[in-house]
């Protein structure tokens, strides 16, 4: 893909039947895409409010029963539950705002707002795992009694409701902000079972270091998938290419349409979690080839890179200029004192 810009830069607005087709495959991209988008929007709200519902409701519960219990496993569960709550209060604001259509201050809506809460709610995640291995330290350092039957009765209760939000969470396909409200959930699931074996074993050795160990390893699981949503919540904010997606590849196929010489200034980039967009300027042999290679490239967007959001513009050698020409070059310094 060579960068030599071409000495021409104009929108074509010939053969109009070719014009129509590639405007007419855009809309139906669009068309088809919005039912989908509003119907995920749905499932994804649905499935935060019943995890919001339980996972605060059940956040107090463990609190008051790791304080009472005197066990960090449960307490750093409960921390999870809480961090979960909130998550889920983000999630839900983002993605009802997400729904917004644009506006003239918006002009591609609100979509990443969704993106937003993802990023927002991974660097929540981080801090509480720093959180629970400072304090985990502590524990070691200076142990603590912990009541192991309470503990195993509360983290079993806990294990419950974490795998039946899981499950609601896991029905909300293709939604980043429902991933990062998953990867909340995840935690305190395999928080729960932590919680569950330290009470055990606490319960039948009386070896209270179980408990503070516990915790870390369920931390360091987490940590993993939590720096993965960041790193991608964070491309998307910067507008990286898609991680699914080649941007050779892309410029490459666009450079292989009949009629083009050159593609430069591509861009490819996320407009929200599931939608991505490009632009780019495309060198024709002939300007009149425009509106049939714009539909050839639309078509090939949306086959093989599953792209409907395309901003493309036609660039051709100039012509022979007609009339007088006048050049516009700078002025030297000299020049311009004698004009003053």
């Amino acid at each position: 893909m060579p960068h030599d810009a071409a000495p021409g830069h104009s929108h074509s607005h010939a053969h109009a039947g070719a014009q129509d087709e590639a405007e007419a495959l855009h809309a139906h991209d669009d068309a088809h895409e919005e039912p989908h988008l509003h119907a995920r929007s749905a499932s994804t709200i649905s499935a935060l409010r019943v995890g919001l519902a339980l996972t605060a409701g059940f956040a107090v519960v463990e609190a008051i029963g790791g304080w009472f219990a005197g066990s960090l496993a449960l307490i750093s569960d409960a921390g999870h539950m809480a961090t979960d709550a909130a998550s889920f209060v983000v999630a839900l604001i983002a993605q009802q705002l997400a729904q917004r259509p644009p506006t003239p201050r918006a002009s591609y809506g609100y979509a990443r707002a969704e993106v937003l809460a993802a990023f927002v709610n991974a660097l929540a995640m981080l801090a509480l795992v720093v959180w629970i291995a400072v304090e985990a330290v502590a524990r070691l350092l200076t142990p603590v009694p912990v009541a192991g039957g309470v503990v195993m009765v509360v983290a079993a209760i806990g294990l419950v409701v974490n795998v039946f939000v899981a499950w609601h969470l896991s029905h909300a396909h293709g939604s980043m902000n429902a991933r990062g409200a998953l990867l909340h959930v995840m935690g305190d699931l395999l928080g729960s079972v932590a919680a569950l074996v330290a009470g055990g074993v606490i319960a039948y050795t009386g070896w209270t270091p179980i408990d503070p160990i516990l915790s870390v390893v369920v931390s360091l699981l987490i940590l993993r998938s939590t720096i993965a949503l960041l790193r991608e919540s964070t491309g998307v904010l910067m507008e990286r290419v898609p991680s699914h997606l080649s941007y050779e590849g892309i410029g490459r196929a666009l450079a292989a349409l009949p009629g083009v010489t050159d593609v430069h200034d591509l861009h490819v980039w996320n407009m929200s979690a599931g939608r991505v967009a490009v632009t780019a300027h495309m060198t024709l042999a002939a300007k009149n080839d425009w509106p049939v290679t714009l539909a050839a490239a639309q078509r090939t967007l949306s086959r093989d890179f599953g792209i409907q959001h395309v901003t493309l513009q036609p660039t051709w050698p100039a012509g022979t200029p007609e009339g007088k020409v006048i050049p516009v070059v700078p002025l030297a310094s000299g020049d311009e004192k004698r004009m003053r």
